[in-house]
This record gives C-alpha cells, sequence and structure tokens, in this order.
C-alpha cells in the first residue's frame, strides 16, 4: 500500500519487481486489496501500439488507513472560531450543527413513538451503529454510547458534545442529560431520556451542556 500511495498508479510488474516476487505473487496480493475495497484497476496507455496496461491505484477507502489529523485541524478550527469570534460565535456554530442534524433525523423520525424513535437515534453517529444500544431500566430509557467518533476531540474539548444532547432533546421532544461521561473516565457515555421533563420546542434555544445542568 505504501508503494501504491508513493506512486500514485502502479501496474503488477511495478509490484512484483518493489517486492522481490513473483507477477503472480504481486497479482495476488494486488486481488486481495481490491477485494477489501482499498484498491481499485485503472489503465496506462502505452506509447506504442500494444494493450493499455493494468494499474492499480488507493480508493478513498484505502486512503483512510493511512494517518490523518482530522483531529487536530478540528480543535485548531474550534479554537481559532473561539478566539478570534468569541464564545457566541462558537455558541452559534455549535447550534448550527445541532440544527443541521435534527434537520436530517426529523424525517426518519416522523410519526414514532418515543420508545421508537430513541431506538432509531441508536444510529445517529453511524447507520446500524454497533457500539451504541439502548437501555431500558427503573428510571426510564438512555443510550449507552462505548464508542465516541470524535472522542480525542471531544476530550479536549467536552463542549464539543452539547451537540449531541441538544440534538438528542430536539428530536426526542423531552429533556436528556450525560449521567455518564467518557471524559469523566467512565468509557462510556450514557444519555439518560427524561420523559417526565418535556420541551417546548417552540421555545428552545441550544444551550451548552453546562448551562443545562444548571
Amino acid at each position: 500500500m505504501q508503494f501504491i500511495k508513493r506512486r500514485s498508479e502502479v501496474t503488477a510488474g511495478e509490484v512484483a519487481e518493489h517486492l522481490g516476487v513473483t507477477r503472480e505473487g504481486a497479482r495476488q496480493q494486488l486481488q486481495l486489496l481490491e477485494e477489501e475495497g482499498w484498491i481499485s484497476r485503472g489503465e496506462r496507455t502505452s506509447e506504442g501500439a500494444g494493450r493499455p496496461a493494468v494499474t492499480f491505484q488507493i480508493t478513498a477507502a484505502g486512503d483512510h488507513t493511512f494517518p490523518k489529523n482530522y483531529d487536530g485541524l478540528s480543535l485548531t478550527l474550534v479554537d481559532a472560531v473561539a478566539d478570534q469570534l468569541g464564545p457566541e460565535a462558537l455558541l452559534k456554530l455549535l447550534a448550527g450543527i445541532s440544527e443541521q442534524q435534527v434537520r436530517q433525523w426529523e424525517p426518519k423520525l416522523a410519526g414514532k413513538s418515543l420508545p421508537e424513535r430513541i431506538k432509531a437515534l441508536k444510529g445517529i453517529y453511524f447507520e446500524e451503529d454497533p457500539h451504541t444500544s439502548v437501555r431500558k431500566d427503573s428510571r426510564g430509557y438512555a443510550l449507552v454510547e462505548r464508542n465516541c467518533p470524535y472522542l480525542n476531540v471531544a476530550l479536549k474539548r467536552p463542549h464539543l458534545c452539547s451537540v449531541t444532547i441538544n440534538t438528542l432533546t430536539r428530536l426526542l421532544g423531552v429533556r436528556v442529560v450525560r449521567e455518564a461521561r467518557f471524559q469523566d473516565g467512565d468509557k462510556r457515555c450514557v444519555f439518560r431520556v427524561l420523559e417526565d421533563q418535556p420541551v417546548d420546542l417552540a421555545r428552545y434555544r441550544f444551550a451548552l451542556e453546562d448551562a443545562q445542568a444548571a
């Protein structure tokens, strides 16, 4: 993969030469990478009259296997908004992200009961998310998240989690709070659905988690 990344596109012959294996051996390895979706085929037009050579290049999925610094960029953007434009601008940005999520989810939840909406929102981060589950106990429902896709950023800027809390509150129509947090060393986030605390969605305004808990 590193060789293909450096060269942009390669042939089986070039891979064989680089690895010191036969062309057949190189083709077998390339086929496995292709079946996994990490690389795809193309063609390289030859200068002569021969047939175009079959080439292989990394797909978008394959490119994600290489190191990225999305966390650093996200932190820089969040801090730049707060530093350059002030805390009100950051609040507006987070509220805008929550608004987009609400608009995306509202059609999917239309006509569903509260338990059905809670179950559907297991996929708030990923469709068919295997790491988020619904728990029902004597206190009602809770969404238990054991894999935060934004954990590295959220650990350093926990107010970003306010987006999820506000989004869930608006979509469920009742207050939602976190009763366990990755930031506190709990190794999970638990979003408690407070069925006995309905919210007036017409008057609802985005608020940071600490302000809601106060």
